[in-house]
Parts: C-alpha cells; structure tokens; sequence
C-alpha cells in the first residue's frame, strides 16, 4: 500500500523510477535529502565517519524552513554552514545570487554539496525558480533538493504545476499531504530519483529483521532504508482519501483555496486601511497589515512602524477571546508584525474572505 503511494507521488513529480518513503514530517525528509547529498558526495563517510571530510556548507534560500539548520546540526555540518541566499521581495531565491554564494564559499576552502531550494515558503508561500536553480546545481555538480512540504500539492493540479516547473530535474523532494491535501496529521513524504540509494545510504541489514530468504517479495521490506525502525503506516490515510476523492477532487479542492486567495488578496488590495506585504502572492498565503484609522493619516516613520507593530497582536487577542477568528502574525526580517492568512480549508468561500476582512476592521478600528 505504502509502496503504491509512492509509486503515484513520484510519478507527479517526474521521478519515473525513483524511490521514497513516509517518515514523521518535513523536517526529518529535508535531513533525510542532506544526509543522501552527503554519501552520494562521499560514500565512504557511512562506514568512516565525517573526520575525514572536508569543511561543508548547505546553500539554502533566507526565507527556507528552519529544519535545514536543525538537520545540520544533528548531522555534524554545523548550522554556522548553512549558507543563505538572497531572495527577491516575494520571498524567491534569486539565482544569481546563489551562484555568487557557491562560488564565495568555495573560493574560503568549503565544500557545497546541497542547494535546499523551496516550493511554497513558510512566510510568504513564494516558489523559487526551480529550473535555473536545477541548471546551477548540474554545472557544480551539487545534489538539488526541493523542500515542496508545503506548496508541493500543486503537482496535481494542471492549472497550477506551472509553479513547481523543473521539480522533475531535483534530486529529492519533500511533499507533505498533511498540508494543503488535508490528509489527517501525520503524513509526510521523502522522494529521490535515484532509485536505490535510500537503502544504500541507510541500510544496516540486521538479518534478524530483514531476512532476504523470506517466501515473498523482500522489497515490500522498507524499513532498513529508513532511518528508523518501528514506523507508522502514515501512507494509509492518504491512500484512503485517494480512494475516496480522486485525483479530479483533489486538484479542485487545491484549486478552490488558490482562488479564494487570490480573491482575498484583491480585495484587500482595494479595501481602505489593509496593505499587502506580497502584492501577488504565489500561494495560498496572504500577507497583510491592517492600518487602525489613527494611524492612516500619519508620517510613516519609524515610531509609526513601531506602533504598527503593536496592531496585529491585538486584535489577534481581540479575535481568539471573542472566537470569531483565529489568524497568525509574525514579523519577518525588517517588516513588523503583519497578518498571515493561510488559506488552507478546501471547503473555504469567498464570503468568508470577505468576513476575514470585515472582522479584523471590527475588531481593530478603535486602535
């Protein structure tokens, strides 16, 4: 069943006789793609250890997921080795600037063997540009891993793959139905092209538990390519669901909550005292301040952005105490706290687009 899964992820993607397996969350599947980057670079560090090696760098884009430094860290590269590259004002890696990135660490005596490229930011939702970042990782022969735990759903919608263009020349894939499929928590998925290398890289063959003489086929046998031993069957859930909807349902279902961003994020742009963070955005999520009437009319300066930042945290308390409504806030880098809408429910509607606006007016024109 698990295997029957994967079978039909990897076809989405493009990896035709590729391999992957299910494992707790995206986090652990973007370890997994440092961790194969590595041995393919130097087989001989499973057998030996990283003492041998020479000094290694992650080249990720700034606004990728935390978990890469995490996985550095547990994998002995360090996260002061985690390169990170400029992104554009949507949040995308530039290419240019990845390239100066690998020829700076290079020209200091490192070692790049993974560019961690992004499909759907945490923040922003943004899609770097997969196929020039695909184009650099072959020229310096460095593994490409696409971290799509997130935006990666886009696969199976024809109208909307166009923003993962190029995630068929990527070494590894993170995709994560218990995203935007809405498959029930957990159900995160690793994917490679590279058919064998999972079991390569991993494999300890305990022949009290992976026995090759058994009266059946061995490769239904999946655990020792992973890195744990007992696992859940998280593939089940998705398979049901499968079953049950289809793949039509699921790329509409995906396509409703792209138009109800896209219409959450037009009408904010026309609606007095909301301001976009991301004018268009990508994915699903919507980016904005909310501007109380008290603050409209002044200087924009740094004591305004000051108390700006105060307006979000608010009317989230505002909202959660009352119950009507229940949107994130962060600040990201020099931009103070703003509202993140992630529309992610498939059964969303415009009208509830427009309550998400009418309601933080109520709850915040007073400030």
């Amino acid at each position: 069943m698990e295997k029957a899964v994967v079978d039909k992820m990897l076809s989405h993607i493009g990896f035709r006789n590729g391999d992957g397996l299910f494992c707790p969350g995206g986090s652990l599947s973007n370890m997994y793609a440092m961790n194969l980057a590595r041995y393919r670079m130097f087989p001989n560090v499973k057998l030996t250890g990283v003492s041998g090696l020479p000094a290694l760098c992650v080249m990720t884009s700034e606004k990728g997921h935390y978990s890469v430094k995490k996985g550095a860290a547990f994998l002995g590269i360090g996260m002061n080795n985690v390169i990170a590259v400029k992104t554009d004002v949507k949040g995308r890696m530039i290419p240019e600037e990845l390239t100066r990135a690998i020829e700076g660490v290079k020209s200091l005596g490192y070692v790049p063997f993974i560019v961690n490229a992004t499909a759907g930011t945490t923040v922003f939702g943004a899609y770097d540009p997969l196929s020039d970042i695909a184009d650099i990782c072959e020229t310096y022969g460095l593994w490409m891993h696409v971290d799509a735990s997130w935006g990666g759903s886009v696969l199976l919608s024809d109208k909307l793959r166009d923003k993962v263009n190029g995630i068929g020349r990527a070494d590894s894939v993170t995709w994560n139905p218990h995203k935007m499929m809405g498959v029930p928590f957990q159900a995160a998925g690793f994917f490679t092209r590279h058919k064998d290398i999972l079991s390569e890289c991993h494999s300890a063959k305990a022949k009290y538990l992976f026995q090759q003489d058994k009266f059946y086929d061995v490769s239904f046998d999946t655990g020792d390519k992973s890195i744990q031993c007992g696992r859940k069957v998280d593939a089940l859930k998705l398979w049901i669901m499968w079953k049950a909807k289809g793949s039509n349902q699921f790329a509409a279902d995906i396509e409703n909550i792209f138009n109800c961003a896209n219409y959450l994020a037009q009408k904010l742009a026309k609606t007095e005292g909301f301001r976009l963070v991301v004018k268009e955005p990508e994915c699903t999520n919507v980016c904005f301040w909310y501007i109380p009437p008290s603050l409209r009319t002044l200087d924009e300066t740094a004591e305004w952005w000051d108390n700006l930042s105060k307006v979000a945290p608010l009317i989230k308390q505002r909202m959660t105490e009352q119950g009507t409504l229940l949107i994130g806030y962060q600040p990201d880098g020099d931009l103070v706290n703003f509202f993140r809408m992630v529309v992610v429910n498939h059964k969303v509607t415009e009208q509830e687009m427009d309550f998400v606006i009418s309601e933080i007016e109520r709850l915040g024109k007073d400030i």
